[in-house]
């Protein structure tokens, strides 16, 4: 399905490290290569600390790249830019933060913090066509024109999202790269903000890498998920395919944690455990780096970092277990 549709960021073994002393360098994002087609949600997912925010924000130029490259529409994302050349990148690429609250100026009302990207752009010839698109922003997200006279702290955390995404859609994005939008917010505003994101998705023909570590909530938005661990990625697989048959021991084990309606299938599953806690980035294992907590550690494991290769049609995954020359499971 992929191979038809045009690709429309494409990331190469992209590398992020922070310098954390003379001696010390913390390898946040280490190797990462992935591609995000045009009008699809590619979900990025993993435990906390692995890397997911650092990946986003890097492709989207907030972070300088250590390594590798990311481009956009044909275009590398890092390299050096007039300012109009830049102008025109961050108009085409928006972010949803993490926390809506401090994404959002105290000072400024609702009505400026949506049209700032608006007036950067100059996208809006007076202030009556201002306050009107600012006004149907609101509505598209869910508000009404009321609310663009108050502040943020004047509004619940599911409604700041809101203004969060009313911002981003201002200069008319092609690509919006949703940090973590949904894990600040109650459960049952969680499901709210996700349908908005689907339907504005239908509507104005948006690509998202959505970055969660919710991974129930991650299926129901995703075409496609990456499964990231200690800087790279396991595992890549349409979403049905990832959750029915995950073949990485840390997908297997992290879908294993997702709890189940039906009681009677909870309490007879098995449950995969991951043992021990994440190692350091700032010092990976050698080797595959999930070596140190996978119940299927072989010896190859610790010598040779694993290749990530396409093992059937579009499912990637970086595991000596699906090696012809180590394979070890039927």
């Amino acid at each position: 399905m992929n191979k038809d549709r045009k690709k429309l960021v494409e990331i190469k073994d992209l590398q992020k490290y922070f310098k954390v002393d003379r001696t010390s360098v913390l390898k946040a994002v280490d190797g990462l290569t992935f591609d995000i087609y045009q009008g699809e949600t590619f979900g990025l997912v993993g435990e906390s600390g692995c890397g997911k925010s650092t990946a986003g924000r890097t492709i989207m130029r907030l972070y300088d790249a250590s390594g590798g490259e990311v481009k956009f529409q044909g275009e590398d994302v890092h390299a050096e830019k007039s300012k109009k050349e830049l102008k025109k990148f961050n108009r085409s690429m928006q972010m949803i933060f993490q926390d809506p609250y401090a994404s959002l100026n105290p000072r400024m009302t609702v009505k400026d913090i949506i049209a700032e990207g608006l007036d950067i752009h100059g996208l809006t010839k007076s202030k009556s066509e201002r306050l009107a698109r600012v006004n149907e922003l609101l509505e598209t997200v869910g508000l009404t024109s009321e609310h663009g006279n108050r502040y943020p702290h004047e509004f619940s955390g599911g409604q700041r999202q809101r203004i969060g995404i009313a911002r981003a859609l201002a200069v008319d994005p092609e690509f919006i790269v949703a940090d973590e939008p949904i894990s600040a917010l109650d459960v049952s505003i969680q499901a709210q903000v996700v349908n908005l994101l689907k339907k504005l998705q239908n509507e104005r023909g948006l690509t998202y890498l959505f970055i969660a570590h919710d991974l129930s909530m991650v299926k129901h938005i995703s075409d496609r998920v990456g499964v990231m661990y200690l800087g790279s990625m396991a595992e890549i697989a349409p979403s049905d395919e990832l959750y029915e048959e995950p073949l990485h021991p840390y997908t297997q084990a992290l879908l294993s944690a997702i709890p189940i309606v039906d009681p009677k299938v909870e309490r007879t599953r098995d449950r995969i455990l991951i043992e021990g806690d994440i190692p350091s980035p700032i010092n990976p294992p050698s080797g595959c780096r999930f070596r140190t907590r996978c119940p299927f550690t072989m010896d190859v494991c610790s010598e040779i970092e694993p290749t990530f290769q396409e093992y059937t049609k579009d499912h990637w995954v970086a595991c000596h277990l699906y090696d012809d020359e180590y394979k070890a499971i039927s």
